[in-house]
């Protein structure tokens, strides 16, 4: 690892070490699994060379295909999604719920999030057919639902109201 960490140096690529020994490792394997050859037999097929040319040439297309503000970031939905507001609103409620643990609260956000994403892509999943409740994957008749049930569902999205949420709840968000 080391030996490609330099060898990406040497190219002006800086990747952090443990993807680059995830890259590794799954390279070792897949060639072992591949020819039919333990691991460790693998590793004279190991160049950190050729294997530093190919990260620098994947970083590159990646800064040319993204800008500098979009990289790393996913597409954002429009700021006065209802979906996207409750996952929001739900922050304050989990930190009560959980005593702060901060992990918990992440989790709760992110299986609500993959739930919402899921749910807004399902009209074309066959596998989700009567899954739902009435609104059924009509994906608009969701979100007027969920603004029906929470009329003001866009004062999540003024970090002022969610923030002060937070506070309400026991917490503060502060950097160390």
């Amino acid at each position: 690892m080391a030996q490609t960490l330099a060898e990406l140096a040497h190219r002006g690529v800086t990747l952090a070490p443990s993807t680059v020994e995830d890259t590794i490792e799954k390279n070792i394997s897949t060639v072992a699994q591949r020819l039919g050859i333990q691991v460790r037999s693998a590793w004279r097929y190991f160049d950190a060379a050729v294997l530093a040319d190919r990260l620098a040439d994947n970083a590159q297309a990646f800064g040319e295909s993204s800008s500098a503000t979009d990289a790393g970031r996913a597409p954002m939905p429009p700021l006065d999604n209802p979906e996207l507001a409750l996952v929001l609103a739900g922050v304050p409620d989990s930190l009560a719920q959980s005593g702060g643990d901060l992990y918990a609260v992440i989790v709760n956000v992110a299986v609500n999030a993959w739930m919402a994403g899921h749910i807004h892509g399902e009209d074309g999943c066959t596998g989700c057919d009567g899954s739902r409740g009435p609104a059924g994957h009509d994906w608009e008749a969701r979100m007027r639902t969920i603004t029906e049930l929470q009329p003001n569902i866009t004062k999540w999205f003024d970090r002022d109201v969610w923030t002060a949420a937070v506070n309400d709840a026991g917490y503060t968000v502060t950097r160390r």
